[in-house]
């Protein structure tokens, strides 16, 4: 009896412990399908058919990558960024804060958006200010999931 009453303490034990993950929607690769921005008055799209761009989001981090689709042969149109950091989400809002990008003067900023899962695509909008650059513009970037 003691040896059956401690292989079900033992079973109890492992099972809580190995808890499942919550689901969380925004995980995943995703590729930018269209973008947005409004500065004062004035809406325009910085959607750039002429390079691909990811965002790879996991629990904790994002990274996203850009570049041209003409694998930098193109001196008028070579294109490559790249950043990435940690973020946080709650409910809907996604915090990212930027600790890595190719333009340094980004860096150690935190941009907080609104995210929406539709299916296989993300939405999110927000507000990027940096006031030391002059940065103050409203974005919404829709992304794809890749499979």
């Amino acid at each position: 009896m003691k040896k059956a009453v401690s292989i079900f303490i033992l079973i109890i034990t492992l099972t809580s412990c190995n808890s499942e993950k919550k689901n969380n929607p925004i995980e995943g690769t995703w590729r930018l399908i269209s973008a947005e921005t409004t500065e004062k008055d004035s809406t325009f799209s910085t959607f750039n058919t002429k390079t691909k761009m990811i965002k790879i989001i996991n629990d904790t981090h994002f990274a996203f990558m850009n570049h041209d689709l003409k694998n930098g042969k193109d001196s008028t149109s070579a294109l490559y960024f790249a950043g990435g950091g940690k973020y946080t989400l709650k409910d809907s809002i996604y915090t990212e804060n930027l600790e890595f990008f190719n333009n340094r003067d980004w860096e150690n900023n935190k941009f907080e958006f609104v995210v929406k899962v539709q299916n296989d695509t993300l939405i999110q909008k927000g507000i990027e200010k940096i006031e030391k650059l002059g940065v103050d513009r409203v974005i919404i970037e829709k992304y794809v999931r890749e499979k």
